[in-house]
């Protein structure tokens, strides 16, 4: 791979576009930053809000804590946390700095203004929508296809900001670049300063969030139970510190994530086993920057033909990342991370995404665990085979047979999930 050429430019730029930090949960922290453009578009506190979001968005927003609300959740404290005490400017990071003062109006506001949420008549998988009222004048922002991608601002009915994009096309369908060949040999050969600063961050802050869990007691804390019930060996310790950081960040913590295609959880499963079984295997940071690279790059690749949101867990395609990578710190090459990802899709696809909350820190155990059984088989020398299932016998066609199953086959499944969902008693 030529170190100017266009894969090599494409690969990295996928790597540090999609590598950034968050604070919190994606979803609501979109719906705070769509709030907070808003409230600067409006020049002033709205007194009315109106929030219109996809159903995905409903999802992954309903059951999730809000950081620094004191434990509030619902799109109407994202918005209201936006409103108070919102930086357009950090992004993903709209809400990282809430001083004590601010928590207090925060909770006051959602108390004291009118809100109003409902499900957007869009097209699009991922659209928010917030529009705000006060002193006679209103303000909007819409954010559509991912996170911080804002498509249109406007002001007492005049555009401000205006994005053209299509509410229905495909979503984020993986560049020619983004194949396991590729990532493999990028990988190998990337100049380490071109991928260090990223990764380095991700280290850091996955691993700090990860040990915050492990530590406090949020949510089910499914990291701790697994080392109390399984023991310390490194195929728990794996499982488990990638689900401690689902334990915080699902249930409050204002720690920062570095997160991978648009999901906190999915960037510490990609990355948390790895660092784990780095130490084990006493890799140097050389060789654990590079099998990071794999990870990461392996689960936006599984991403990239489901798009941002779907019914499917995303932690599955993060768990196969982490098999790829660890398998790299064992010396496999390509066809072996190739027969790793394989086998995990085998194994644990159709896992179902039914939002943000506390039980994704065991779906992410569960598909770490699947990556790791994916490497343990072909180490051993079994694989499951092309056409077994949904399998081919080539792994680009066999991840677009589970991308096409995720986003064309599992729609009416979402659809069902997010009814079920709004019918329950607790607010959106």
């Amino acid at each position: 791979m030529h170190m100017n050429g266009l894969i090599y430019k494409s690969l990295l730029d996928i790597l540090n576009d999609e590598l950034v930090p968050a604070t919190g949960c994606t979803e609501p922290i979109a719906v705070a930053y769509a709030a907070a453009i808003a409230r600067d578009a409006l020049g002033a506190i709205p007194e009315k809000i109106d929030v219109a979001v996809s159903g995905n968005i409903l999802k992954n927003v309903k059951s999730v804590v809000v950081p620094n609300t004191d434990g509030m959740r619902g799109i109407p404290v994202a918005a209201a946390a936006g409103i108070i005490a919102g930086d357009a400017d950090k992004k993903l990071e709209v809400i990282a700095t809430v001083d004590e003062a601010q928590r207090k109006r925060i909770c006051e506001y959602v108390k004291s203004a009118e809100f109003s949420v409902s499900k957007s008549n869009s097209a699009c998988v991922f659209d928010i929508c917030v529009t705000v009222y006060g002193g006679g004048r209103e303000a909007a922002c819409r954010i559509a296809k991912h996170h911080t991608n804002v498509v249109h601002i406007e002001k007492d009915g005049k555009s401000v900001f205006d994005k053209r994009f299509n509410e229905t096309e495909a979503q984020d369908v993986g560049q020619t670049a983004l194949t396991v060949k590729n990532i493999y040999d990028f990988a190998l050969e990337a100049d380490i300063s071109d991928v260090a600063p990223s990764i380095k961050r991700q280290i850091d802050y996955n691993t700090a969030i990860s040990r915050e869990g492990l530590t406090r007691d949020y949510g089910a804390k499914i990291g701790k139970t697994l080392l109390s019930a399984f023991g310390d060996g490194v195929q728990t310790r794996a499982k488990a510190a990638a689900a401690a950081g689902s334990d915080a960040r699902m249930n409050g913590c204002d720690l920062p994530v570095v997160i991978v295609s648009g999901s906190g959880n999915q960037g510490m499963t990609a990355s948390l086993p790895v660092i784990e079984y780095a130490k084990e295997l006493g890799a140097d940071e050389d060789k654990l920057i590079r099998a990071l690279v794999i990870s990461n790059l392996v689960t936006v690749r599984l991403k990239s033909r489901i798009g941002k949101l779907s019914a499917y867990c995303g932690a599955v395609s993060a768990g196969c990342g982490a098999g790829a990578g660890v398998c790299f710190l064992m010396g496999g090459g390509y066809d072996a991370i190739a027969h790793t990802v394989a086998n995990a899709l085998a194994i644990n696809s159709g896992v179902i995404c039914d939002g943000a909350k506390s039980s994704c820190a065991a779906k992410i155990a569960s598909a770490v665990d699947a990556g790791l059984i994916g490497l343990e088989m072909y180490r051993n020398g079994s694989m499951f085979l092309g056409g077994d299932g949904i399998l081919d016998d080539n792994i680009e066609r066999t991840i677009d047979n589970v991308g096409d199953i995720a986003r064309f086959g599992m729609h009416e499944t979402d659809e069902q999930i997010i009814e079920l969902m709004l019918k329950k008693k607790c607010s959106a």
